[in-house]
């Protein structure tokens, strides 16, 4: 684990791979940690340099000076979420990336593919959509885990994040992972509440023109697959596949998943 500008507004990252080949980057789900991506590292890091982070109010990344999101006003935005994958590619000297993001992450690929396409090869985006949720259920959302903390939010993740077939076969992943979102800092995981209650890129995806794959799971009650047929109309030559998978798609369809990216990394 490295420490970009450490301190209130430091970013914790991982770079690992061969020196000089191409850079693929991970970017998290909401209350995960760069750890979420393991079976891909190992998957491409032979062949890629793989960079993962922990986005900003989550893990070992800071809380970039939010006291009470929502309280006063307080909470991160999309583009300070895109921002800060531009901060640490150019802290990297790195110029180019092919960018693989996950619900929140996915969102900010794509903010990323509209704002800053000349930073990305190529964007998977998978289990998102170009609007996620509503606002109002993104507000009350923060203000829940403000007042009660995040014990209220991972008790029923596990139903949204997994089908009920990964959920009894494979117990411990999901325990761990439900305890990362339980530990998850409430004022940054609310801060990035309000940044989807905001985000909104319905508008602006049909000016895309990074070469896009998009992956959707079939049973995702949360960004469902006719979000990820829509942005599929709206993007330009995308590529569109739906996964055995409820919403951490990467984790429970990790095969499958591996598959469709290294597929699409070596078009």
């Amino acid at each position: 684990m490295r420490l970009l500008n450490p301190g209130p507004r430091q970013l914790a990252y991982t770079l690992d791979g061969p020196a000089g080949a191409p850079v693929v980057m991970f970017s998290n789900s909401l209350g995960t940690r760069l750890s979420s991506w393991e079976a891909q590292a190992e998957a491409l890091s032979g062949r890629f340099r793989v960079l993962r982070y922990d986005s900003r109010g989550h893990g070992m990344s800071g809380l970039f000076g939010v006291d009470e999101p929502g309280r006063r006003g307080e909470g991160y935005t999309l583009a300070q979420l895109g921002g800060d994958v531009l901060d640490l590619l150019d802290a990297l000297d790195i110029e180019t990336v092919d960018f693989c993001g996950i619900s929140m992450g996915g969102l900010t690929g794509l903010w990323l593919a509209i704002h800053a396409e000349h930073r990305l090869r190529r964007l998977v985006v998978a289990n998102s959509a170009a609007r996620i949720g509503s606002a109002g259920a993104w507000t009350e959302r923060a203000e829940l885990v403000l007042v009660e903390g995040m014990a209220s939010v991972a008790a029923g993740a596990a139903g949204r994040w997994f089908t009920p077939d990964f959920i009894a076969r494979a117990p411990a992943t999901v325990a761990r992972l439900i305890e990362g979102l339980r530990t998850c800092e409430r004022r940054g995981y609310a801060a990035c509440c309000l940044a989807l209650a905001e985000a909104d890129l319905r508008s602006e995806i049909a000016a895309i023109t990074v070469p896009t794959l998009l992956m959707a799971g079939a049973q995702d009650p949360v960004t469902t697959v006719e979000h990820g047929r829509m942005m599929h109309e709206h993007i330009s030559g995308a590529s569109y596949v739906e996964l055995p998978a409820s919403h951490l798609s990467n984790i429970e369809a990790e095969t499958a998943f591996n598959r469709h990216l290294l597929r699409f990394l070596d078009s």
